[in-house]
């Protein structure tokens, strides 16, 4: 079943919850064991904007990540062609099923800026694998001190739990009223959804984490 954004407010108002967690020692992450399919975690290099647009418009959608969505194509180019910014795709049996972006633009620390699966691919596993093995990666280099990231109240509603499970520890919450990004036409594909549709219950594996 393919999560949906929260309901729109009469008002075009959005309320928002975003949690930044940090990890500060390597965890112990427990290996998925995903077989019959073909996976690989691969690091993209010198990918045009629209690649990466394509992975942060999709994998985004559900959870109305709308940052980058209004960045012009400079301002979006001075941030993910960054050398200090690393793209990781997913890949299942040879198609993007999802990504993870690392911002190592602070000495000692890494921030796990986005991070999440394709709506088709979730549900199978495969959040919990990404995840884990992102992590896995960055605390192979020897200099990182602090891994960040941020879990947001639109996100799918298990990143949270997720992120925790694996070591992360809340550090600081920001609770904001926001003019909603639908009513500025930043997602088209929400156009036509009823202004009172919610979110459906999920059938998800309680271990994904399709949105970050």
């Amino acid at each position: 079943m393919r999560p949906k954004p929260p309901p729109r407010s009469p008002d075009g108002m959005l309320e928002l919850v975003t949690t930044r967690l940090e990890l500060r020692q390597a965890p112990r992450v427990p290996r998925v064991s995903l077989t019959g399919r073909t996976i690989a975690l691969v690091q993209a290099k010198h990918f045009p904007l629209h690649f990466y647009r394509y992975l942060y418009d999709n994998v985004g959608s559900p959870y109305l990540w709308w940052e980058r969505r209004e960045m012009g194509d400079d301002e979006l180019a001075s941030i993910v062609h960054d050398g200090r910014v690393e793209l990781l795709v997913l890949q299942v049996d040879g198609v993007p099923a999802g990504f993870a972006e690392l911002d190592r633009r602070r000495a000692g620390e890494v921030e796990l800026s986005y991070l999440g699966l394709m709506p088709e691919y979730l549900g199978q596993g495969l959040g919990r694998f990404l995840t884990g093995r992102v992590v896995e990666m960055v605390w192979q280099e020897d200099d990182v001190q602090r891994v960040i990231v941020h879990a947001c109240s639109t996100d799918h509603p298990r990143a949270l739990l997720v992120y925790q499970q694996i070591g992360f520890a809340a550090f600081d919450e920001l609770r904001e009223r926001i003019e909603d990004p639908r009513e500025r036409g930043l997602f088209p594909e929400h156009a036509d959804e009823p202004a009172n549709a919610g979110p459906e219950d999920s059938d998800d594996d309680p271990d994904e984490t399709p949105g970050s």
